[in-house]
């Protein structure tokens, strides 16, 4: 294994501050104690809150939305097992394990995932938790509603947790289950309903409408990105997504380069310093960022060959993976017939032991890969070991909004159901820690 994936020399000692600071605790104590503290309270929650509370409007590149992109349509999508595995799952749990489960179609708890270890924002059932007959049927849930390919990649983030949980000696905070599930309307062939997993370096939003998903905001990520000992020796995240995106930028004339690339430094350098988010990093659609403004960067498709059109689009084909063959198929069709007016950008170096981050973005996606520096390990610049990726679908398509909106007008008497532009509504269970950030 080459250099640029050793994160052996940076994994911390139990006296390092950040994870000397955890020790003892347990999910909600940790929680607990990052609202307590007043500089994640300026860097996060604050803004955090100050974001949730503006209607859902969804990510532009000049703060107007742009209409007409989502539609309804058949995608193929066989929803009946779907909504079985939903219906097994809602009927084995006891009553108060279904209330902490299920949301109304429309709550804005949607819109609270983040990729932080700091358990704060508490709803959905945690499945560290729960009995593992229910935890396994809600993984049967989850495996029906995304590809082979989706559904590994979801469980090697996870196993990666608790394997970064074993190296600094807290899988009570890092674990395989720490993470909340959350049933989302009224699981129907007929009617929207969805769901959500979030926790430390994973979130996934599903909607599904009859025969037809939408799949996004979703996050995944891994520090480390690959485990070198024990049961999971193996696993590897992000590989794919890393050398095919520097092959791609590699392939680029040295004048289509100099459009691409931004700046040549991901940490310092040419890089401004308000550039660099100290959570966020390179990422700008993160946590709670569901109606920033983007403006387009790099490399236009209209300046792209018709060949690296197409490896532009086996690219972004990495990011869609997660969804199951025929949603999948629409939504790359969807992706392909806006080629023209997809900016590919560049942030960093070019040689195999560069680190950097790259943006694909377009009407109808947009995604965002990122090497990080250590939270828990030690590397204080960013290595090729901590990844994120992100993917998002601007101009109000995240969380199927576009696409709710789109049935409440066909299929029902009203142009919209209460709350589906993002104002909130009352459920029955409110919780007292209702604030979070993200440090990593």
């Amino acid at each position: 294994m080459s250099n640029k994936k050793d994160f052996r020399p940076y994994v911390p000692t139990l006296e390092y501050p950040r994870v000397a600071a955890f020790q003892g605790r347990d999910a909600y104590q940790h929680g607990d104690a990052g609202l307590a503290n007043p500089v994640p309270q300026e860097l996060l929650f604050k803004p955090w809150d100050q974001l949730y509370a503006e209607p859902f409007k969804g990510i532009t590149t000049d703060s107007n939305v742009i209409g007409g992109l989502y539609q309804l349509q058949s995608q193929g999508l066989d929803n009946t097992p779907l909504v079985k595995a939903a219906q097994d799952l809602i009927s084995a749990l006891s009553k108060d394990n279904q209330k902490k489960l299920r949301y109304p179609i429309n709550a804005k708890e949607w819109r609270r995932w983040n990729n932080t270890e700091m358990y704060v924002y508490r709803y959905g059932l945690r499945l560290e938790e729960i009995s593992q007959a229910d935890t396994q049927l809600i993984l049967t849930l989850i495996e029906r509603c995304l590809s082979q390919e989706g559904f590994k990649q979801m469980r090697d983030v996870m196993k990666v947790n608790h394997f970064l949980g074993e190296l600094t000696g807290n899988t009570k905070v890092l674990g395989e289950w720490s993470y909340n599930f959350t049933l989302f309307g009224e699981p129907s062939v007929n009617e929207p309903w969805g769901w959500q997993i979030m926790g430390h370096h994973l979130a996934l939003n599903c909607l599904i409408i009859k025969n037809q998903m939408s799949l996004t905001p979703t996050f995944m990520g891994a520090e480390p990105n690959h485990i070198d000992e024990g049961p999971n020796k193996g696993v590897t995240l992000f590989e794919d997504e890393e050398n095919k995106g520097l092959n791609f930028l590699r392939s680029l004339t040295p004048q289509q380069q100099s459009k691409a690339i931004i700046y040549h430094s991901n940490f310092g350098g040419d890089l401004p310093p308000q550039r660099r988010h100290k959570a966020d990093q390179l990422h700008l659609g993160g946590a709670m960022q569901d109606n920033r403004v983007i403006p387009y960067e790099g490399i236009a498709g209209t300046e792209l060959t018709q060949i690296q059109q197409s490896q532009i689009l086996e690219l972004i084909e990495l990011f869609v993976k997660p969804m199951p063959q025929g949603p999948k198929k629409f939504r790359m069709e969807d992706i392909s017939a806006h080629i023209q007016e997809t900016y590919f950008s560049w942030i960093g170096g070019q040689s195999e032991e560069d680190t950097f981050y790259y943006r694909i973005q377009s009407p109808v996606i947009m995604i965002e890969f990122d090497h990080h520096s250590g939270v828990f390990l030690t590397n204080e610049k960013p290595a090729r070991f901590h990844i994120h990726t992100l993917v998002r679908s601007p101009n109000g398509g995240d969380y199927g909004m576009d696409l709710l909106k789109l049935h409440y007008a066909r299929d029902h008497d009203h142009a919209l159901a209460p709350g589906v532009k993002g104002q909130s509504i009352d459920h029955h269970h409110r919780h007292p820690h209702d604030h979070g950030h993200s440090n990593d």
